[in-house]
């Protein structure tokens, strides 16, 4: 498929609860085809949700392999529908960014561990355990998915807001 443009805050759709998929049919793997090519085209991305172009639907992608945060600890290209965080431990505060708020980052407290269930574009459902940097960048992806961005998980408005100083 193609590359997407990315909606940027304020966009309103960013901010809309999305809609689960009921049927994953072909729309559904051109969608998760243009979340991929979006993502891998993002300066830095690991990941990309529905909302961000546009499509008010429960899919996102993540693959945190090419980063170094990642590298070493991740399940690869995750192609999630529908997915959903059944449980959680430890929290960190981490430095986010986000293709739809290019202009800044900021420091959000995250669990460090989830388990996430979702189903895979085949339709099999998986479940797992992610950790570290891969737990942080599903966590993000699906906040997108209820209309939620990092800028409204920031630990302090006052200290945790940074302007960017370049985005490649």
């Amino acid at each position: 498929m193609a590359t997407q443009p990315i909606l940027r805050y304020p966009h309103p759709v960013l901010k809309k609860l999305c809609h689960r998929v009921i049927t994953i049919d072909n729309a559904i793997h051109d969608l998760i085809r243009d979340l991929l090519d979006t993502m891998r085209e993002g300066p830095g991305s690991v990941g990309v949700a529905a909302p961000q172009i546009g499509v008010t639907l429960r899919v996102c992608v993540v693959d945190v392999s090419a980063s170094r945060h990642g590298k070493d600890n991740n399940h690869g290209q995750l192609c999630m529908i529908n997915p959903e965080i059944t449980a959680r431990s430890g929290t960190a505060v981490m430095r986010e960014g986000c293709m739809s708020v290019p202009d800044y980052t900021g420091d959000v407290e995250r669990a460090t561990e989830i388990t996430v269930r979702y189903d895979e574009p085949d339709g099999t459902e998986r479940i797992f355990t992610a950790t570290g940097f891969e737990a942080v960048a599903i966590q993000h992806e699906m906040d997108h998915l209820d209309g939620i961005l990092f800028l409204d998980r920031i630990v302090s408005l006052k200290t945790g807001l940074f302007r960017r100083k370049n985005y490649r």
